[in-house]
This record gives structure tokens, C-alpha cells and sequence, in this order.
């Protein structure tokens, strides 16, 4: 997380870099004013500074994120993507004020006026079988990259930014999307139906696989495979990780949800062994530096999973257990995720007879610890002709 300090009228630590304001008055004497800007870590080396040079790729400006005149991440990832317009807008149309001082939000933060604009970034001939990647939370559908390649000989793959997250819209809470679990299902139907796919297969990682598990269970007649990537799985799982509950809390929350470094550098690091380059931070940074929109929406999922995450486990667990479950499905879990805890997947597995693959190398975000890996294994279990 950075944190932007102000001392005033006293001199910043010789350890840190600074930048002086002077009066050219020639009778008053002022004191300097320091302005640094910190990362909150256990890695005392790992900061952040405001005014460090280009050579020293900060990665934390108020331009969003360009870090150096060459080409920037951020913009190199959105050339690949397109837009596609699905699932309505629904409320009065009234403008959207920001809920701590009642100010108008910007354009990044209004609704769009008839149907939302979702990210997305395609793969592969569109003639071959579809196999839609959806992103956890809190990510975004940047981190496929490495198994979009590697999908693309055999199949059309497809990963898109949820709502809220990424390149997608991210309207202001209450104003047309209030980012309420039943709405993402909803969401998530508008945007299988855009993409006029008849059987596709899903992959789906994180706290968002009850949302994609109820969406199937509707529509088991459109999916050919389900392959869960760390799902929460388990009773404990139902509780979200300090790392993310604290965005949802009052006024904390959203301070915290404004801070690029804690809403994407630390949730995707602290939850295994990611260790996140400069390139990809530049990409899950942009959204967070370039607008209040992104943190106001993470606040309100938050705070929804907070409130519903339990019963859409429960709920997942009894559909994939039931006898009219009928949709083949594989579970992928990264042995050394520190959110969710590997007990009790296994039995589940067992019991629910879905095959179970582990990936001892990877954490929570196996796409990103282990992508060219997965990217293989998706291939095997969508192929039936990978002995996994």
C-alpha cells in the first residue's frame, strides 16, 4: 500500500528522496516541505517514491501510472482488447455524486446510458470450441495472458474484466450496478448470450466461482466443461481474508480501496507466491490511478461478499454435489495459497467425484504463478486427451 505524507516544516529522512518547495523571496526564509510516498510492507527496500526519476521506474504517478516515455503496459494490454456492449442499466439516470462528500463523479464513473461496456481480449479462431477465462477477485482478466496463447491453437478463448474491475465500466454504487452477488449472475448470463457462444467451456478463479457455479447451474445446457481455480470451498473459506474485508469496512474502506498499491500490489501478492513484476503492477495499477471509480467499486464488492459470500458457498457445494449436476468438472488448486486452506478440498472432491489437479508451485492466483502450467492443463481437461 503507498500512503502519501505531508510533513510540514520538518526535514524529511536523509534515506528518502524529496522535493523542496523554496521561496525566491530574498528576506523570508523558509523551511523545506517534503512530500514522499511510501510503500506499507514488510520489505523495508520495497518503496515508492513520488518524485524518483524515470530511470527509476516508480510505478506511482499522477499520470496514470507511465512510468517512462517508452511504451507503457497498461496501453500495450488495452490494444489487444475490444469493448462489447451487454447487460442493461437499470435505475433513474441521475448523475452519480461520490458517497463520502456528495461531489459529481467523473465520466469513468457514470453508468453508461443503455447497456454497460465489458473488456475483453480474444484469442483463436472464433470457429473452434469457446472457452471463456473469468479473472477472481481482485484481479483482472490481465492475468490470462500466459493461457490465452497457449488456448488459442485449439480454441477461442476469451477473457474478460467483470464490472468494476480492469478496462470494464465501473459505475458509482446505486447509480445502475450495485455490485450485489445476483447481480454479477445476471451479468455474467448478458454477457455469455453477447457473445452468442452455444456450449462453451468456463474457467473460473477465486471468490467469483459460486457466482459462475449458480449462473451454470441455470444453464447446464450451454457449458461443456467447469474448471474451478482455487474456489472457496469450504466453510472457513466462506469468510473473507483480512487482506480483503477491510475494504469493505465504513469509511476505512474506502479510503483503503483508493490506494493502487494495497487494492492490487498486495491483494495479489500476499495470497501466495506471486511476486509481481513492474510491467504487470503498471497494468493492475492504471484502473486505481487514473480513477476514483475502480476503489468505490471495490469497495462495494467487498462489502457484498462480506454479506453474501457464505450463502453462495453453501449454495455452490450442494449444486456441485447434487445428482442433477450433470456438467463436467475439474478443480485446480494451487497448493500454497495463503487464503484458503487445503483442507477439505480434497474430501469434497471425492465426494462430489470432480477431479481434483494440484499445482504445488502456485498460490491462490494459479494463473499467475503457474499460467503456462495451467494454460497446458485447462487444454488436457477441455481435450479429454491429457492423461492429467
Amino acid at each position: 500500500m503507498a500512503s502519501l505524507l505531508l510533513h510540514s516544516l520538518t526535514p524529511s529522512p536523509p534515506s528518502l528522496r524529496h522535493t523542496v518547495l523554496k521561496s525566491n523571496h530574498p528576506k523570508t526564509t523558509h523551511r523545506s516541505i517534503a512530500f514522499t510516498c511510501q510503500s506499507i510492507s514488510d520489505d523495508a527496500d520495497d518503496g515508492y517514491l513520488l518524485d524518483a526519476p524515470i530511470s527509476a521506474g516508480d510505478g506511482f504517478s499522477f499520470s496514470g501510472g507511465k512510468y517512462s516515455d517508452g511504451p507503457n503496459p497498461a496501453d500495450e494490454w488495452f490494444k489487444k482488447g475490444r469493448y462489447m456492449k451487454a447487460h442493461p442499466v437499470y435505475g433513474t439516470g441521475e448523475k452519480a455524486k461520490d458517497p463520502i462528500f456528495g461531489l459529481a463523479m467523473g465520466g469513468s464513473s457514470q453508468a453508461s446510458t443503455d447497456v454497460f461496456r465489458w473488456f475483453c481480449v480474444e484469442s483463436g479462431n472464433a470457429a473452434k470450441p469457446s472457452v471463456i477465462l473469468i479473472h477472481g477477485f481482485p484481479s483482472q482478466a490481465y492475468s490470462y495472458r500466459k493461457v490465452l496463447p497457449l488456448l488459442s491453437k485449439d480454441y477461442h478463448a476469451i477473457a474478460f474484466d467483470w464490472l468494476g474491475f480492469g478496462y470494464s465500466d465501473k459505475p458509482q454504487p446505486k447509480y445502475g450496478f450495485d455490485y450485489t452477488l445476483d447481480e454479477y449472475v445476471s451479468a455474467l448470463e448478458s454477457v455469455i448470450n453477447e457473445l452468442g457462444v452455444n456450449k462453451v467451456s468456463l474457467v473460473v478463479q477465486g471468490y467469483f466461482a459460486p457466482i459462475v457455479v449458480k449462473y451454470a447451474s441455470n444453464h447446464q445446457e450451454k457449458l461443456n466443461d467447469l474448471i474451478l481455480l482455487n474456489p472457496p470451498l469450504t466453510a472457513k473459506h466462506a469468510n473473507l481474508p483480512s487482506t480483503l474485508s477491510i475494504f469493505s469496512n465504513f469509511l476505512l474502506g474506502e479510503i483503503f480501496s483508493q490506494d493502487p498499491l494495497r487494492a492490487s500490489d498486495k491483494t495479489l501478492t500476499s495470497c501466495g507466491p506471486y511476486k509481481m513484476k513492474e510491467d504487470d503492477a503498471m497494468v493492475y495499477r492504471r484502473p486505481y490511478l487514473t480513477s476514483g471509480s475502480s476503489g468505490f467499486a471495490l469497495n462495494a464488492i467487498s462489502r457484498a461478499m462480506k454479506k453474501e459470500l457464505k450463502i453462495y458457498v453453501e449454495e455452490m457445494r450442494k449444486i456441485l454435489m447434487d445428482d442433477d449436476w450433470k456438467v463436467k468438472t475439474s478443480i485446480c488448486w494451487g497448493q500454497r495459497d495463503r487464503w484458503l486452506d487445503f483442507d477439505g478440498v480434497e474430501d469434497f472432491c471425492n465426494g462430489a467425484k470432480h477431479r481434483l489437479v494440484e499445482l504445488p508451485m502456485a498460490g491462490h492466483h494459479v494463473q499467475e504463478d503457474s499460467g503456462e502450467e495451467l494454460g497446458s492443463i485447462i487444454a488436457g481437461l477441455i481435450s479429454r486427451k491429457v492423461l492429467i
